[in-house]
């Protein structure tokens, strides 16, 4: 039998932000998150943004656990992903939020700054998709 792919990805990226919230295990979540970008790599309905998506979250979780090469290498290859198919709004955004926050947990506070600035300058249509952005970037 096949596994259901694009169904892992989910229910994994949804377990890495519970265990994001809840710190309970840092190797599974990063083990979850590698995962869950696996799947959705594997999935055949999957589209870039999944998989930018997915890089930003592996990306994410790499600055909880503060190891910024990491962090930044999966930031590096989400905005790469977004470069590459013209994925811009929500997507590019936190893509440059990102490479920020991967920068911000190396220490290289001017280089956070400017992904910080060009992430602020992405256009975002939906209203609570700004609001969340604008509160994720100010916790960089």
């Amino acid at each position: 039998m096949t596994p259901d792919h694009r169904q892992l990805g989910v229910d994994l990226f949804n377990e890495v932000w519970r265990l994001i919230r809840t710190r309970e295990d840092d190797d599974r979540m990063i083990h979850a998150a590698h995962a869950s970008r696996y799947h959705w790599g594997e999935a055949p309905e999957a589209k870039p943004e999944n998989l930018a998506r997915g890089e930003w979250q592996v990306s994410r979780v790499y600055t909880v656990v503060e190891l910024h090469e990491a962090a930044l290498r999966h930031a590096r290859r989400c905005l790469d992903i977004c470069e590459e198919h013209g994925l811009g709004d929500w997507d590019l955004a936190y893509a440059y939020e990102a490479v920020a926050r991967g920068y911000k947990t190396a220490g290289a506070l001017p280089e956070a700054e400017a992904y910080k600035k060009l992430a602020r300058e992405v256009p975002v249509a939906d209203d609570e998709d700004r609001e969340q952005l604008a509160k994720d970037l100010a916790t960089l």
